[in-house]
């Protein structure tokens, strides 16, 4: 069927504005601040093949993972489902990211005729498991981190089953705001079927069914195009997650990317086997990695569909930490486990486009889960992720107190958690001296602290670069490490490795330090003007001024001395 440009265009922002409008409807409608306020959840849409044909601008760890999450869990159900029908699943070995995070599929049909799925994934502060927020830093199996759901049918015509309800509920700490949560993912679909059949009345099932190829086929030869500017080549490059959760020896990530004219491959031979602690990643997770880092270095205004992913090649070998064998833990591996994924694929394309490669970025999403019951009896648990510094760019700074690559999610408001929970915030601000110095400097991380109010809590941090810090590039230095420091409510201070899960009781506080990006460029080529405006804006202290910039400032009137700067810089050079 041969269609006018303008009606794929038509039809093709309409099928992206749907998505988006589900994860409208999603966090409009949910009870826990991560998602209400955090917006950690992802929605798109696919057709009757199952091929993602439009998704939000939400979180590239679930959207990379969701296309292997609808084929692998309607699986078992295909031609059986019905209007009104839904199925739910987390279990990440099909679903391919981790427990928490619930996937919802619904078919759409039109004249009892299927035309296509709707879908999202939402993470839940609570699924049971081991620790509250079910991130458990030092979970040895997949049991541990929660219960496992695989496809199964929520809602049947329309309704939910409460027998399946009966169960989640009897299986996590916070029925009401799971069950509250997962009846948003129901009106986040509602609202994409809605959206699709409205589409279809208005232009036909074979007109819309034919721009939804059309625009896959699109999206397939401008990433073609993309990949042919690219130099053929072999490029290589490895990275460390510091320890593994149960263990303290680094475990190695290595990928080797060959370009062959239109086509792009990637094989993660050499990647460190599986291990004990919940760093793996499932497939689907390494999959979004792939995905997400190839859409950055290429065009982001290329539509993303199945056309994007149609020119990639993937080889992991299976019982590696990047496609673990059942039952290892896993949930570290979507939230940490991505970020050094993405991390070491931008390290090995870095030679095969400088110019589209930035520093590395903080590399981690300082997962913070606690949980305990209050006063009254009832139970409480909160969860989020904290933002820190982006890298440093070829043509700019990085971005200071952010949330990077594989996270795309807000940072929770903290006058919504000391509404709903027994936290009492004491800080929250940039990092001074975090951002790596460069030419271009990384962005700085950022300081968050909280006191318990409760009488007591259990508390899980998840997290990475405490101990190897994020590469600066083309002559930049590191970003700084991470920390997380305990202090008790007789004023004494633990430093937290960065995968644990300790008991906190009233008055504990705990001190988080995110870790900076990367410089890019060499710090002495920074003009001394943007030190000195780093140094008012309060983001590089005059200590670091002069030592990692060579720039010598008059701290009474805030202004550079030029002819002691000159010297200092001159004398730095040559050593």
């Amino acid at each position: 069927m041969s269609l006018d440009a303008t009606t794929i265009e038509v039809i093709k922002g309409a099928l992206i504005y749907a998505a988006e409008e589900m994860g409208v409807a999603l966090r409009k409608s949910a009870y826990s601040p991560n998602i209400k306020e955090r917006m950690d959840h992802s929605c798109a849409l696919f057709d009757h093949q199952q091929r993602l044909v439009a998704q939000a601008e939400h979180i590239p760890v679930h959207l990379g993972s969701m296309a292997l999450a609808v084929r692998e869990g309607l699986r078992l159900y295909e031609g059986t489902l019905g209007a009104g029908d839904m199925l739910l699943l987390n279990d990440p070995y099909i679903s391919g990211t981790h427990l928490p995070d619930l996937t919802l599929i619904a078919p759409v049909f039109h004249e009892g005729r299927l035309i296509g799925y709707a879908a999202n994934k939402a993470h839940h502060t609570d699924v049971g498991g081991r620790a509250p927020g079910s991130i458990a830093g030092d979970a040895s199996e997949l049991y541990q981190e929660g219960l496992i759901i695989p496809p199964v049918k929520f809602v049947r015509g329309g309704e939910v089953d409460s027998e399946i309800a009966a169960l989640i509920r009897s299986n996590v700490r916070t029925p009401d705001v799971q069950m509250g949560d997962l009846r948003a993912q129901i009106a986040a679909n509602n609202t994409g079927i809605r959206r699709l059949r409205e589409l279809i009345e208005e232009h036909g099932v074979e007109t819309v069914q034919a721009a939804m190829e059309a625009v896959m086929d699109y999206s397939e030869r401008r990433m073609r195009a993309e990949i042919a500017a690219m130099p053929d080549g072999v490029y290589e490059a490895e990275d460390w997650m510091e320890d593994t959760g149960t263990g303290d020896e680094p475990v190695k990530i290595k990928v080797r990317v060959t370009i062959d004219g239109e086509e792009i491959g990637f094989d993660y031979s050499g990647t460190a086997p599986q291990v004990d602690g919940p760093v793996n990643a499932p497939l689907g997770v390494t999959l979004a990695g792939v995905f997400y880092t190839l859409i950055s270095i290429t065009d982001p205004t290329i539509p993303v569909n199945d056309g994007c992913f149609r020119p990639i090649s993937l080889h992991v070998p299976e019982g590696c930490m990047m496609n673990p064998r059942r039952p290892a833990p896993v949930a570290g591996g979507n939230v940490e486990t991505s970020q050094r994924n993405v991390d070491t694929l931008l390290r090995a394309l870095a030679e095969a486009v400088p110019e589209k490669v930035p520093a590395a970025s903080q590399g981690t999403m300082n997962n913070i889960s606690i949980g305990g019951v209050m006063e009254d009896g009832a139970s409480w648990t909160f969860y989020e992720t904290i933002a820190g510094g982006s890298g440093g760019r070829p043509d700019s700074d990085g971005v200071d107190g952010v949330h990077v690559h594989m996270t795309n999610t807000m940072n929770t408001p903290i006058e919504a958690l000391e509404a709903y929970l027994p936290l009492r915030f004491e800080s929250y601000r940039l990092r001074k001296d975090s951002g790596g110095p460069g030419r271009w400097r990384g962005g700085c991380g950022v300081e968050r602290s909280w006191t318990l109010t409760s009488s007591k809590g259990i508390l899980s941090i998840l997290a990475e670069r405490t101990r190897i810090p994020p590469w600066g590039l083309r002559g930049g230095s590191p970003g700084a490490l991470g920390e997380y420091v305990l202090r008790r409510g007789d004023g004494s201070e633990i430093k937290l490795p960065s995968k644990c899960t300790v008991p906190l009781g009233r008055g504990d506080a705990l001190i988080i330090r995110t870790p900076g990006g990367g410089g890019y460029g060499h710090p002495l080529n920074r003009p001394p003007g943007r030190v000195l405006e780093d140094v008012k804006d309060g983001l590089v202290s005059l200590e670091a001024a002069e030592r990692d910039y060579g720039v010598v400032i008059d701290p009474l009137g805030l202004r550079v001395s030029l002819e002691a700067t000159e010297s200092l810089r001159k004398k730095l050079s040559t050593e």
